[in-house]
């Protein structure tokens, strides 16, 4: 004996969306992380790009004086700052190239690090007169 089942095609329809939805869904689940090596471990970590829009100049001196204001009392386990470069296509289509420091910090698992970030970046624009501080908040394997 077959049985055989009728459905209508709203009933199809209703069938087909959920199937369709349950795969979508499917595809956005997320990938489990690579584990870090031995002695390592996975700490958040920020680089901020710290630059000049042209004509501006910022010296290293004044890039020392905002770290020591602005960015150790907020990151007193300490930060590296190295020397860095950009550029981008400006207005009329000219390449425009400015000189940069990178500030790596590992930030603390405790507490809000991203809102001390991002209250670095705000107080570089303001006080250098920037348009943009670029961020890369990148997970990152750390020996310590």
């Amino acid at each position: 004996m077959v049985l055989r089942v009728v459905m209508s095609t709203h009933a199809q329809m209703k069938v087909l969306a959920a199937a369709i939805l349950t795969l979508a869904l499917a595809g956005c689940a997320t990938q489990p992380k690579p584990a870090c090596p031995v002695g390592q471990s996975e700490l958040r970590t920020a680089q901020l790009f710290l630059g000049a829009k042209p004509p501006a100049k910022v010296s290293d001196n004044d890039i020392r004086k905002f770290v020591d204001a602005e960015v150790t009392p907020r990151f007193p386990d300490g930060v590296t700052v190295v020397d860095g470069g950009g550029q981008w296509r400006g207005d009329e289509n000219r390449m425009i190239r400015e000189a940069a420091k990178v500030v790596m910090i590992v930030l603390p698992e405790k507490g809000d690090p991203v809102a001390k970030v991002e209250q670095v970046r705000t107080a570089y624009r303001a006080r250098f007169k920037q348009d943009s501080v670029v961020l890369l908040p990148p997970p990152a394997c750390v020996a310590l």
